[in-house]
């Protein structure tokens, strides 16, 4: 509260309606002289109460309040692009809440646009990964714009915000405070508590959304994934649009206790942390979609994607979505994915979702030639010559190899190597 503050007009402020953003509505407005503007976003967390949130902000004194519904926009402009990369950061995290932030940093860069504002307030942490994508987002889409971190600035703890809170009438919602969580269409991360201690198993109450696998139900599901242009666009046979498709599938995925995430995670600001994560619907279409795109693409398509996959991932993690580099990525990924069409069929069974069976147009598999069966139409006899061509290196390193070893032995040896 010693810290000098600069004063501003207006502040666009990311407002989730729970304490924390709560305490800072008011707090902004006395410590910064701004009149305040919030910004709420749906994509496509459970339970978001948008008129009681806008209600809220207004009642603390928001001048405005935006409440956006933005699943759409979030599954066909964000999410879409992370399912063309089988997105996964360090192999493991569907990256659910990466994606989401430069959504809101453009939603807030368009607030703060249209609203005159001169600045933008979050209530990230100094320790977390969001800060990052937030500002950086925010500082290429418009530089004038100032953020503010009221959290990471002075430093609250939860015991002063709730004595604030208190102290200016701010309601105090219901929360379980003992994690930290964030959620949306695809996916749900949970960190914080107990969980921070890598020598603590988890407690099973920090898994909400998926079923743990032992609870899942004795009798496996097969589920149905139609893609196109390397999408998925219908379920079980009905056609659905993404955001739709995916809210379809969680509770299907979750059932069978399919979409958790254990993972020891290298934070962008240097952390080490160990993280939870709940994707039910992204470990089926993201293990669908690769399949089919091994399905369909040659070897080398395959494993040169891989490489720019990660690099994808690393790039979201790490709040570049801006930068010119993600674009080529994504041009990439777009044109490496026109021919990712068929069916995937999943086996759902107590936390293993198992590619059961392909389909596809563009199937580079070949019956004929893989058979081992009557009919085969592949030659066996051409494969004694490529043998010895495919290794021919190999074979002349080898012998040199061991020429070299003789000659060092006995100088009067031949060097002739017999190939």
């Amino acid at each position: 509260m010693k810290n000098e503050v600069k004063k501003f007009n207006k502040v666009v402020l990311l407002y989730s309606g729970g304490l924390d953003t709560s305490v800072l509505l008011k707090w902004i407005q006395e410590n910064y002289g701004a009149k305040l503007v919030t910004l709420t976003a749906d994509l496509g967390q459970p339970d978001i109460e948008l008129a009681a949130i806008k209600k809220k902000a207004l009642a603390l004194g928001a001048e405005k309040a935006y409440v956006v519904d933005v699943k759409k926009e979030f599954a066909y402009e964000y999410v879409a692009k992370a399912i063309k990369a089988n997105a996964l950061y360090e192999g493991t995290y569907p990256l659910s809440t990466a994606i989401g932030r430069p959504l809101i940093a453009k939603l807030a860069v368009e607030v703060a646009e249209k609203e005159g504002a001169d600045a933008i307030a979050h209530g990230c942490t100094g320790k977390g990964n969001d800060q990052v994508r937030l500002e950086v987002g925010i500082a290429c889409l418009n530089p004038a714009l100032k953020v503010l971190a009221p959290v990471r600035e002075w430093g609250l703890s939860r015991e002063e915000e709730l004595a604030y809170a208190k102290k200016h009438g701010i309601p105090v919602p219901a929360e379980n405070k003992s994690y930290s969580t964030d959620e949306n269409l695809w996916g749900k991360s949970t960190e914080g508590g107990i969980l921070e201690d890598p020598a603590q198993a988890p407690p099973d109450e920090v898994y909400s959304l998926v079923s743990l696998p032992e609870n899942a139900p004795d009798t496996a599901e097969i589920v149905e994934l139609q893609f196109e242009a390397g999408l998925p666009t219908a379920l079980n046979g009905k056609k659905l649009e993404l955001h739709e498709f995916i809210l379809a599938l969680n509770p299907i995925a979750a059932k069978h206790g399919v979409g958790i995430y254990e993972h020891m995670e290298d934070r962008i600001v240097g952390l080490k942390t160990r993280e939870f994560y709940e994707c039910p619907a992204a470990e089926c279409i993201l293990k669908a979609h690769k399949e089919l795109e091994k399905y369909v693409h040659t070897i080398h398509e395959n494993t040169f994607k891989q490489v720019l996959e990660d690099k994808w991932s690393y790039m979201a993690y790490a709040g570049l979505w801006h930068d010119p580099l993600m674009a080529s990525l994504n041009a990439f990924m777009d044109k490496s994915n026109e021919n990712v069409e068929g069916t995937a069929k999943l086996k759902l069974y107590k936390g293993s979702c198992r590619v059961a069976s392909l389909s596809s147009p563009y199937a580079l598999y070949n019956l004929n030639l893989a058979t081992y069966g009557k009919g085969s139409t592949f030659d066996q006899n051409a494969s004694k010559g490529f043998i010895e061509l495919w290794g021919l290196q190999s074979k002349l390193a080898n012998h040199i190899a061991k020429s070299a070893k003789n000659i060092a032995k006995n100088p009067k040896a031949k060097t002739e190597v017999e190939i």
